[in-house]
C-alpha cells in the first residue's frame, strides 16, 4: 500500500473515531480532535491518534463505512511489516513439534495465537501502552472487542485465571486468537500462581485441539505487568507442553514459543536445546 493510501485511510479512521466519541458524548483529546481536519498530519501522527481511540472505544456497533477503511490498513501494515509462518521457527531437536520464533506475534501467520489477555477479556484500555493484549486487539480490529465483550456479557463474570476463550483473529494472519488471564505474581510467584500458569497453556493446548488447529504460537504468559519472573515461566511453560505432548503422542499439533527480547529467547533456546 503507498504511502498516500495509508494517510488517506488513516485520516478517514481518525476522523470517523473522534465524530463518534463525541455523538455518544465522549471528549477527545485536543491534540487528536482536530488531527483528520489537518492537511499537515501524516501518517506519523495519525495512526498513534488511530491507535489511542481504539484502545479506549468501547464496543460500539461499528459503521460499515468505518470496517472496510478499517479492514483495508490493519492487514496492509501486518503485510508491511512483513508476515512470519511456522516455517520460519526453529524445530526444537528433543521434539519438532516444540519451536520458537522471536518476533511481533500479530504477525505470525498459523491456526491459534495467545492472547495474554486480564480478567475482563476486552483488551487493554490505556491508550498506546505496547503490551501483546493490546497490540492483539489494535491490530485484529475492533471486532476482537466487540466479540470479547459479547462472551463476557453471556457469562457473567470475570474470566478465571488458567482458563481459555478462543475467538476470531479477525484481520490478524492468524486464524483464531486463544485469549487466557494468567496469574498476578508481582514478582513473587506462590505454588498457586505456578499452577495457575501451567493451566494457561493446558487450556490453549487443549482448546487449539479442539479446534483441530495445527499450529499454536504461546506468547510469554503473565511476564508482563502481571509480573511472573522471566526465567521461572519459561521453565513451566516449556515443562508444560512437553507434558501435554507426553499426554498426546499423537498430536500434530505444533507449538511455536514466541518471544521478543534477547533475555526470553536465551532462556527458551536453552530450554529447548537449541
Amino acid at each position: 500500500m503507498d504511502a498516500t493510501r495509508k494517510e488517506d485511510l488513516a485520516r478517514q479512521l481518525v476522523g470517523y473515531l473522534v465524530e463518534e466519541a463525541r455523538a455518544h458524548g465522549r471528549g477527545v483529546p485536543g491534540d487528536i480532535a482536530g488531527l483528520a481536519a489537518d492537511p499537515r498530519a501524516g501518517f506519523d501522527r495519525l495512526w498513534p491518534a488511530f491507535r489511542a481511540l481504539v484502545n479506549v472505544r468501547p464496543p460500539w456497533p461499528a459503521q460499515p463505512s468505518f470496517l472496510v477503511a478499517q479492514d483495508e490498513l490493519l492487514p496492509a501494515l501486518i503485510e508491511e511489516a512483513g508476515v512470519s509462518t511456522v516455517a520460519d521457527a526453529e524445530p526444537s531437536p528433543l521434539d519438532g513439534r516444540v519451536r520458537l520464533w522471536r518476533g511481533d506475534i500479530t504477525t505470525f501467520a498459523c491456526d491459534a495465537i495467545v492472547n495474554a489477555a486480564n480478567a475482563q477479556m476486552t483488551g487493554c484500555w490505556q491508550p498506546l501502552h505496547y503490551c501483546i493484549d493490546n497490540a492483539i486487539h489494535t491490530f485484529a480490529g475492533v471486532q476482537l472487542r466487540a466479540e470479547t465483550a459479547a462472551l463476557m456479557a453471556a457469562q457473567g463474570h470475570d474470566e478465571p485465571t488458567g482458563h481459555a476463550k478462543v475467538t476470531g483473529a479477525y484481520n490478524l494472519p492468524a486464524k483464531h486468537v486463544i485469549h487466557t488471564v494468567g496469574p498476578i505474581a508481582a514478582g513473587r510467584p506462590t505454588a498457586e500462581h505456578r499452577r495457575q500458569l501451567a493451566r494457561c497453556y493446558e487450556a490453549c493446548l487443549d482448546a487449539a485441539a479442539a479446534r483441530d488447529c495445527l499450529s499454536l504460537a504461546a506468547c510469554c504468559v503473565s511476564t508482563g505487568v502481571f509480573g511472573f519472573p522471566q526465567d521461572e515461566a519459561a521453565r513451566i511453560a516449556v515443562a508444560t507442553v512437553r507434558g501435554w505432548y507426553a499426554d498426546h503422542p499423537d498430536s500434530a499439533l505444533i507449538t511455536v514459543f514466541d518471544v521478543y527480547g534477547d533475555g526470553d529467547e536465551a532462556l527458551y533456546r536453552d530450554l529447548l536445546g537449541l
